[in-house]
């Protein structure tokens, strides 16, 4: 029946047929279900101390688990010479380079146990460091090469205000009750949350035990070296952190003695410490809190002791993501959010800015997110390693030099499958919101056998967060639909970064509201250039993209059917029931739900369910603590009330990012054009003609 939930089993048993009919049939040459298992992508590429060699995750999908595994590949960057690395049956990653490139750490398990393990890479033998009885990460060298530091999770002490009595021997008794005393209980991918933080800890190279070097009650991570003896690291050590869930402060280790201080101390988040090379200098991000759902990242610099902290180009236009110092310490080099792609800009210490390179990203295989990663090494000529994205592939390895010169493309990961299928053309088209002018980008895939005779149907994909941010690269999902033969289009309606922080805080208490008007205006153009047929209008969206997807029902009858995955449907629910409850309720809101309840209100899908006609399927992950269950939940019992068209689909395991899985991601599309197919006014004539 169409708009259930495709299991697991039935999704085998699918592909067990598909491969099956292989030798009887040819493979279609369109982006079928199955090909999302033929992926390949490239992520988190590493320098080498001397700027020679690139060390990065080739990922592929791994039918027998149905998993995203990853494996270690060394690109010569001047040759161009592709190896094997680390392979095998169990996955690596965060792969690190040793101060003077002998050696690599990486992250992998080991029948199921997490693992740091060594490579020497003049030998290619490794070695497993320590055991861990939590999952490492965030593994950093020290700057002598003999020392790691690394963040784990430390259990606490469970509150109890009873002891139970012990039960017989042989009886059967009830799991004991579970009780919490923190405001954040349960987290998106790690459910109720088991008491306890996470703590920096060292380790020796040469092995041995990990020495944990932070304690107390309250998270600290991103460690960061400021010499052989002291570590940097951030966090909230405030007594009402909970109530404050941005706020955090940059403090300094002593591993001498244990103490720690803190280096910053404004009210707003300070992170992500950044030592130079001579150990003179930290960079860091944050900014002054405003109590404002958006803000964006500045970029600073104090002495190594918290003295002297200054904004570098305190009028640049966007927010600094990730950023490294360049290997001379003159400059850093930071990736930003930038009209729809990443781009890598260079920032020297008077707070100029230049352009290094562009089209960064390619790593969110599912939609078209703006996602990507990169690293520098090298010595007198520095060299910058990036996954470069594209219209019609997933991330490869790049590579550039430091002004900008020598940018070269190291890979071709699906050269062996994608040339060989008719792919869909992409275009970008801006439009003007008809809500007050503003310029809306979007990017639209035309199916390979497109015609702009105005009967193509459309389908209208909005993305999450809110505050994120689409780009020009491949997805997997929006591909599978124009294969299918949708007009697809994806755009960055008011409230998405990269536009500068005016643009973002279009939406500031205001969500959902005028994207809609954005979003209609883009459905207005693709209409009007033939591109598609009014009667033939789709709309799905997934998180921010999924509440807009049911706001627009709630506004118009135009589309012929809707899809609202994973959405916020009662911002009041959401506010006291959600993993960021507090910061919706703080930043968000800025209200309190006993008080106001109209302030919650006034712009959740549930106050106008009973304005929708429009056939309307939710879907949700079970496990989905950011925007629960309950919410997707409240608005299909609503519909139901109300005698609208609708279906629940609940996928099983499966947290916030609901298409971790190959499967799930096969599940989710399939069951998306399954809901639309059955609602097509064209595919149900011909269907009512075949009969």
């Amino acid at each position: 029946m169409i708009g259930r939930t495709l299991t697991l089993t039935a999704l085998a048993a699918a592909l067990a047929c598909l491969c099956a009919g292989a030798e009887t049939a040819a493979p279609s040459k369109r982006f079928t279900a199955e090909r999302v298992f033929d992926i390949e992508y490239a992520s988190d590429p590493q320098v080498s101390p001397d700027g020679k060699t690139i060390v990065y995750v080739r990922r592929s999908m791994d039918r027998l688990t149905d998993q995203d595994v990853g494996s270690l590949w060394t690109i010569d960057i001047t040759s161009g010479m592709h190896r094997p690395l680390v392979t095998g049956r169990d996955s690596a990653t965060s792969p690190r380079w040793s101060p003077d490139g002998s050696r690599l750490i990486y992250m992998t398990s080991s029948d199921g146990k997490p693992e740091i393990r060594l490579l020497y890479l003049d030998s290619g033998r490794s070695v497993s460091l320590a055991q861990f009885l939590g999952g490492p990460s965030e593994a950093v060298w020290s700057p002598d090469g003999k020392a790691l530091a690394f963040t784990m999770f430390v259990p606490g002490e469970k509150p109890a205000f009873a002891t139970p009595p012990a039960a017989p021997e042989g009886a059967t008794w009830s799991e004991p009750v579970k009780v919490f005393d923190d405001m954040t209980f349960r987290a998106d991918g790690a459910g109720y949350l088991q008491d306890g933080t996470t703590q920096v800890f060292v380790l020796p190279v040469d092995g041995g035990t990990p020495r944990q070097v932070t304690f107390g009650e309250a998270s600290l991570q991103g460690p960061a070296w400021l010499d052989n003896d002291t570590l940097l690291a951030a966090g909230n050590l405030a007594a009402d952190r909970d109530m404050d869930p941005i706020e955090s402060e940059v403090y300094e280790i002593e591993l001498g003695n244990l103490t720690v201080r803190a280096l910053t101390d404004r009210d707003g988040p300070d992170y992500s410490p950044m030592v130079s090379p001579d150990g003179k200098r930290i960079a860091y991000r944050g900014y002054d809190d405003k109590v404002l759902s958006y803000q964006q990242d500045n970029l600073y610099v104090m002495n190594a002791d918290g003295s002297g902290s200054a904004e570098l180009a305190a009028d640049f236009f966007g927010s600094f993501g990730h950023t490294v110092w360049a290997p001379d310490g003159r400059s850093l080099l930071s990736l930003v959010e930038d009209h729809g792609v990443l781009t890598l800009f260079r920032v020297d210490l008077k707070g100029n800015v230049a352009q290094v390179a562009t089209n960064i990203g390619g790593t969110s295989i599912g939609r078209p997110y703006a996602e990507g990663n990169f690293s520098v090494g090298g010595g007198r000529r520095p060299v910058a390693a990036f996954t470069a994205g594209f219209t019609d592939r997933p991330a490869e390895v790049g590579s550039i030099g430091l002004d900008g010169g020598g940018k070269k493309i190291l890979t071709a990961l699906n050269e062996d499958l994608l040339p060989y299928l008719e792919m869909p053309r992409m275009e970008e088209i801006k439009v003007a919101s008809s809500h007050d002018g503003r310029e809306i980008e979007a990017w639209v895939y035309l199916p390979p056998d497109f015609k702009a005779d105005g009967t193509f149907p459309m389908l209208l994909e909005i993305h999450g967060g809110p505050y994120s941010m689409y780009g020009p690269f491949f997805g997997s999902e929006t591909q599978r639909y124009a294969a299918e033969g949708y007009v697809t289009v994806w755009s960055n309606p008011r409230g998405s970064t990269g536009y500068g922080e005016d643009f973002a805080l279009a939406i500031d208490r205001a969500y959902p509201g005028n994207d809609y008007d954005d979003l209609m205006s883009i459905t207005d153009e693709l209409v009007a250039r033939g591109y598609v047929s009014k009667n033939r209008l789709f709309v799905t969206g997934g998180s921010g993209g999924g509440i807009l997807t049911a706001w627009i029902v709630t506004k118009t009858d135009r589309f012929t059917a809707a899809a609202s995955i994973k959405p916020v449907i009662n911002w009041m629910t959401m506010a006291l029931a959600a993993d960021i409850g507090q910061y919706v309720r703080r930043h968000w809101i800025r209200e309190d739900p006993w008080s106001n309840p109209e302030a919650f209100l006034k712009f959740s899908p549930i106050r106008n369910v009973d304005k929708v006609v429009t056939p309307t399927l939710m879907m949700v992950g079970e496990e989905d603590y950011r925007t629960p269950t309950w919410e997707a939940e409240q608005f299909y019992t609503g519909l139901k009330m109300n005698g609208v068209d609708t279906a629940l689909i609940r996928i099983p395991g499966a947290s916030h990012g609901i298409t971790g899985r190959p499967s799930r991601l096969i599940a989710l599309t399939d069951n998306i054009m399954g809901w639309f197919a059955k609602h097509d006014p064209v595919k149900v004539e011909a269907a009512k003609a075949d009969e």
